[in-house]
């Protein structure tokens, strides 16, 4: 991201934001972001890892996208943000914190929604799996 959206980050913020556009957002882009916050507050996330976290979620917070919010792919420039950064910091993300988003996706989207945070777990699963693969690659060379 060329501009440093950390400054735009508090939690205050995010659970502002998370009240008042989740339902629009979706299930998807509020469990990636909600795994990211709660990755965040693990004492045990390095500081490089944190920083990458914070970024992603003032991007989030952030209330100029590249695509407005109030459109109907508005929340498109955030999950690919987000995603990002779910990614890079995925060997963080360990099953107490998926469940945590979990428990918050049941409370504001009820009990179903849980099967959609599925996808976004296989996702990040296959892109680890992919990387991990290109660094063996890249090893071998």
């Amino acid at each position: 991201m060329s501009q440093d959206y950390s400054k735009h980050f508090s939690e205050d913020s995010f659970w502002s934001k998370l009240k008042k556009f989740g339902k629009k957002a979706g299930v998807s882009v509020v469990y990636v972001a909600l795994l990211l916050f709660y990755t965040l507050q693990k004492p045990t996330t390095p500081v490089w890892a944190k920083t990458v976290i914070i970024g992603a979620l003032g991007y989030f917070i952030f209330p100029v996208d590249l695509i407005p919010d109030l459109l109907p792919a508005g929340y498109a420039d955030d999950m690919s943000g987000l995603f990002g950064a779910l990614v890079t910091v995925a060997m963080f993300i360990d099953n107490e914190v998926k469940e945590k988003a979990k428990d918050r996706i049941r409370i504001w989207f009820g009990d179903n929604a849980v099967s959609e945070t599925e996808t976004v777990d296989d996702k990040l699963n296959k892109k680890v799996n992919k990387k991990d693969e290109e660094d063996e690659e890249n090893k071998e060379d």
